[in-house]
């Protein structure tokens, strides 16, 4: 009899083991499955933020084994920024990916990273997005019941002034037609240096530029160039007002429907890009000065940030209030 109960009981042990092998193997299965998520971006390939989706993609497909795929579109053949936020908002989004700056109609944290100078250099940022303070921020869309959450930093370069019009002071500025977006940092510049607001998508900036419609814009040295705008805007100020910060986002629901290996996978590449991104914008800021020197751009080295930083004084004060101690430890980074 105990020995039938022993044989029973062996029995048992050896089916759960089966019964949790097949599981387990399944489980493998589902994991190994071929994926591929779309990736917005509006930039062109060959910009600073192009090329950091490119080595995210890159990264994400080596991991995998060619199990994950990107499907990388940039110049924003998709559509504008806010077309695909409008899109990934919705279930069952075409779109799974997209690298934007900070959009603080995700997290209200984010509107404090956009703040004009707050960071003061390159190596300034990098310091608070390699800290535990950034990477908790990536969650708060999330937090704040919002269709994505943020998966790594990238950066393109200090935002810059040019125009088609000479200029030599903060002065010249005034009567000038500026390119602004829904941003406020650009709509604070632009009131500041009392020019007047045109709303032009990034699409129709150049062509803007070269029929009057528009006299100035910013951008970082790169885009500058990767747009091709020394050609109608041979004017470049370097007034340094914004750091180009960049969040890469994926929708919530496909974070979500992935398995841990998987997103475990897509967090490694986003390190791997982030760091890329880091050596290619300081390097490419220099260059790009370098260059566009070069082309016979005049570029106005700015001594005194005061008549700029002037401007957005109540700004700063509004932009930071609701949650300042948060903003001093951004600060604090600059080490």
């Amino acid at each position: 009899m105990i020995r039938k109960i022993s044989l029973i009981l062996i029995t048992i042990a050896a089916s759960s083991i089966l019964f949790l092998s097949c599981n387990d193997k399944k489980k493998v299965a589902e994991e190994e499955k071929e994926i591929t998520l779309v990736m917005a971006e509006v930039n062109a390939p060959d910009s600073i933020s192009g090329r950091m989706d490119q080595a995210f993609k890159e990264k994400v497909e080596e991991l995998s084994k060619g199990k994950i795929k990107i499907d990388l579109q940039c110049s924003g053949v998709l559509g504008d920024n806010k077309s695909v936020r409008e899109i990934m908002s919705k279930p069952g989004s075409s779109i799974q990916i997209t690298r934007q700056g900070p959009i603080a109609e995700l997290s209200s944290t984010y509107s404090l990273l956009i703040v004009p100078y707050t960071f003061r250099n390159h190596e300034h940022f990098w310091n608070f997005a390699n800290s535990d303070t950034a990477q908790k921020l990536l969650e708060k869309p999330r937090e704040e019941g919002k269709s994505m959450i943020g998966l790594f930093y990238g950066e393109e370069g200090f935002r810059n002034l040019f125009s088609t019009k000479k200029i030599t002071s903060a002065k010249d500025f005034e009567g000038l037609s500026m390119r602004v977006t829904g941003e406020k940092t650009n709509q604070t510049l632009a009131t500041s240096l009392k020019m007047n607001k045109k709303e032009i998508k990034f699409a129709k900036l150049y062509e803007a530029l070269s029929t009057g419609e528009a006299d100035v814009a910013d951008q970082p040295l790169a885009n500058y160039l990767t747009g091709h705008f020394n050609e109608v805007a041979p004017n470049v100020i370097l007034n340094s007002h914004q750091l180009g910060i960049m969040i890469t986002y994926i929708t919530t629901e496909c974070w979500d429907s992935l398995t841990p290996n998987q997103q475990k996978i897509l967090r490694e590449a986003g390190k791997y890009a982030s760091e890329y991104c880091r050596k290619i914008s300081e390097e490419g800021e220099e260059n790009a000065l370098k260059e566009i020197q070069s082309k016979g751009v005049t570029v106005v080295k700015v001594d005194d940030i005061t008549p700029y930083k002037e401007g957005f004084k109540d700004y700063i004060k509004e932009a930071t209030s609701s949650n300042p101690e948060l903003y001093q430890e951004i600060l604090s980074y600059a080490k």
